[in-house]
């Protein structure tokens, strides 16, 4: 299949107004997302929130169906969460560590996970491993093996860092928790909806998402994947009458299902529009999507290394489509403020975000480009050309 890309630009009102580069962060949202927003918001003015809510089961049920499609699992192994965030910790704090347990995680992961585990460990007497990066800048799959033992009681990784392209073996890091019968926590933020994401073939027990970047849907929702095998075994940190019912006067049972992780309040009208994105890119098909992001991704890397002045940073046998880049002339905050000016939305990334990997690396901060299906090679070719105006300019 060839995506439509004319009418993909139709259904995306933004690209109209800006170059936007920053999908990494908060994608521009297909109009189909927007519709169904605005249409759930109205329908709560006109009748009440509640009463819209009630009309709208179908659709809210529908998210569930649409992400279990999306990754390969059951609807009951999906939850909605109000945030990515918020996902992962209803997860990460739902295991009873004990002192002398061990997680272990990545050089590249990500500053709200690793506070967790600083937290954690510190509260509880646990130890976190960091496996170094093989040759290639990511994750190395030798090193994993070799801190595997009976202490460890989690293996929690992003498959996309925050800071670059770099995509880390999450199928082979599976396959060694699962072959040690350790849970596996799968950051999917900055891949889900950019590449195919299946939760068998990754083998991982639990993913977390964000509606807000590569799937196209509203920022304030997010999802959790909990593998059957292992919800019962989790009591989330905290529970409400959503979570759990209250069955006595000093007794309550919590869900069987994933929705033991969720709150009865939620933003209804974005729960609605994550599954119409989810659907949106469903029908488009992730392999399709992957491709042409990486196709746009490539060339924008290739056209950047051509400057004399700019330094690519991505790492990693496969890369994405976030691309960073610093340069020696200007500053980071320098360049993305010039593309700002000029109307290209672009982000940056700071060390403290990935304080382990841009450490090693001795970076400060990097300027990210997050590109999605819905660019074109022309906004690609603009990009870097500005960058190279921006470059000559004084100051």
């Amino acid at each position: 299949m060839t995506l439509d890309l004319e009418q993909i630009r139709k259904d995306t009102p933004g690209v109209n107004h800006c170059i936007h580069l920053n999908n990494c962060g908060a994608s521009l949202p297909p109009q189909p997302v927007m519709d169904a927003i605005s249409e759930h918001q109205h329908l709560e003015a006109t009748i009440g929130g509640y009463e819209a809510a009630a009309q709208a089961q179908d659709k809210l049920e529908r998210m569930y169906d649409a992400i279990a499609k999306l990754i390969n699992c059951s609807r009951e192994e999906v939850a909605f969460i109000e945030n990515a965030t918020r996902a992962w910790d209803m997860a990460f704090y739902s295991f009873d560590f004990q002192p002398g347990d061990c997680i272990i995680t990545a050089m590249a992961e990500y500053a709200s996970n690793y506070i967790a585990y600083l937290q954690v460990a510190r509260k509880h007497g646990l130890t976190i491993k960091v496996v170094p990066n093989d040759e290639f800048g990511q994750l190395s799959i030798k090193a994993l093996e070799s801190l595997i033992d009976e202490d460890v009681k989690l293996i929690s990784v992003v498959h996309v860092p925050t800071n670059g392209g770099l995509v880390n073996p999450a199928e082979a890091v599976g396959k060694i928790a699962r072959a040690n019968n350790i849970p596996f926590l799968l950051d999917t933020c900055q891949s889900i909806g950019q590449m195919p994401v299946d939760v068998d073939a990754l083998h991982a027990d639990i993913i977390i998402g964000t509606g807000r970047k590569y799937l196209r849907g509203p920022r304030g929702t997010g999802f959790l994947y909990v593998r059957d095998s292992l919800i019962e075994q989790l009591e989330p940190p905290f529970l409400d009458l959503q979570a759990a019912t209250w069955t006595g006067r000093d007794q309550f049972e919590i869900r069987k299902d994933a929705r033991r992780f969720e709150t009865w309040e939620r933003h209804v009208a974005g729960q609605i529009g994550l599954g119409v994105a989810v659907d949106y890119a469903l029908d488009l098909g992730l392999e399709n999507i992957y491709d042409r992001i990486q196709t746009l991704a490539d060339s924008l890397r290739h056209q950047l290394a051509a400057l004399p002045s700019i330094t690519v940073r991505d790492l990693g046998q496969e890369q994405c489509g976030i691309v960073t880049f610093t340069s020696d002339q200007k500053t980071p905050e320098q360049i993305q403020t010039g593309l700002s000016k000029r109307n290209t939305n672009t982000s940056l990334s700071q060390a403290p975000s990935t304080l382990l990997d841009m450490n090693q690396r001795g970076l400060e901060t990097v300027i990210r480009a997050g590109v999605h299906y819905y660019n074109t090679e022309e906004e690609i070719i603009t990009l870097v050309d500005t960058i190279e105006e921006i470059l000559k300019e004084d100051g």
